[in-house]
């Protein structure tokens, strides 16, 4: 409600500021609150309210969103509205002297009604406010009609099977109507070379697309085993280096230039990109994490929800979906063959 959650505040009361913020937005999701008809005043633009209707409308906002005493809630002169008969009053919340926060409300020209709402710009395509610009690709060509941009951690289990799973079977079906792209999002807090293994592979994609989907198809293959016995990071560091370097060998990518990049261990574009992915609007906080066209979809989903979402969004291009990928057939069951059971030997004469 006009960006009334996830403010910071400083120095007031922390945890009765987060109760406020909460109950306002809560508030929000009411479209309207009428007050009675008896009594109501008329609205006017640059016409401050009088006493008894400011005092309406705070008893509403205080009562409706459960907004502590130890806030005074302040009401500013109404101005232009941008629905038809409805004026805007701007709403302060002060403590200790202090405002705290102000928030936009809509109040009826015949003063019954109080309402809030939240705008959504809708003037950019979903698509492009995820950018796979400069970042290795899987699938179809850069004007492929769905783009599925993936946050990927190389050291977290779901993103090892999505990898494993869910990409190869997106890809087996759509083909080239889907480009696949990774953005790095590695949880180095609590993944101790989910970084070095990001720096590695991107060093990697410099060079080589091929060398890069190599590079991560492996170290999500086999992430268990790259610590070693020792389950040291020091030693998972060293098993990644030495796999990029053999990968670029086997890409034939410039081994000097590969070398110095994973020496160098450059964290900065891995940061910025986990800098991006906080923010807004994408706010990103765990893996896996999917964008496709835009829609964000976080964890691991079934096949068929991914399916429909990507069905959906090729309709949305004007592109006709593949039909679903038939399972192999099932083998045919055929009965036993009976065995006979074994004759015991006829008795020799005298015997």
């Amino acid at each position: 409600m006009h960006e009334i959650i996830g403010v910071v505040l400083k120095g007031v009361r922390p945890l009765r500021c987060l109760a406020l913020i909460a109950s306002v937005a809560a508030l929000g999701c009411h479209a309207q609150t009428s007050v009675p008809a008896g009594g109501a005043q008329a609205v006017q633009v640059g016409v401050k309210l009088t006493p008894e209707m400011a005092r309406r409308v705070e008893v509403m906002i205080r009562n409706k969103a459960q907004v502590s005493l130890d806030y005074a809630i302040s009401i500013g002169e109404p101005s232009k509205g941008e629905i038809a008969g409805y004026d805007q009053i701007v709403v302060t919340f002060t403590a200790d002297g202090k405002a705290i926060k102000s928030a936009a409300f809509l109040l009826s020209d015949d003063g019954r009604t109080l309402a809030q709402f939240t705008k959504f710009d809708l003037s950019q395509d979903p698509k492009d406010k995820v950018s796979a610009a400069g970042r290795p690709a899987r699938g179809g060509a850069q004007n492929a009609p769905v783009l599925i941009v993936g946050y990927d951690d190389l050291e977290c289990p779901f993103c090892a099977r999505m990898n494993a799973e869910i990409f190869p079977a997106l890809l087996d079906r759509y083909k080239n109507q889907v480009r696949v792209v990774y953005r790095d999002f590695p949880l180095y807090e609590i993944h101790p070379w989910a970084m070095h293994a990001a720096i590695d592979a991107n060093c990697l994609g410099a060079s080589s697309t091929a060398g890069y989907w190599n590079f991560i198809d492996y170290v999500h293959a086999h992430a268990d085993e790259l610590a070693g016995a020792e389950k040291t990071a020091a030693k998972a560091d060293a098993t990644l280096d030495k796999l990029a370097l053999d990968e670029g060998a086997r890409q034939k990518v410039n081994t000097a230039e590969l070398a110095a990049c994973v020496q160098k261990q450059d964290d900065s574009k891995v940061k910025a990109s986990v800098e991006e992915a906080e923010g807004e609007p994408l706010r990103v906080d765990s893996t896996p994490v999917l964008f496709i066209n835009g829609e964000k979809v976080e964890g691991i989903v079934p096949i068929e929800t991914l399916d429909r979402i990507i069905d959906g969004a090729l309709i949305a291009a004007g592109k006709t979906p593949p039909p679903p990928v038939s399972p192999p057939p099932a083998a045919p069951v055929t009965a036993p063959v009976p065995v006979a059971a074994p004759t015991r030997p006829a008795a020799k004469p005298g015997s």
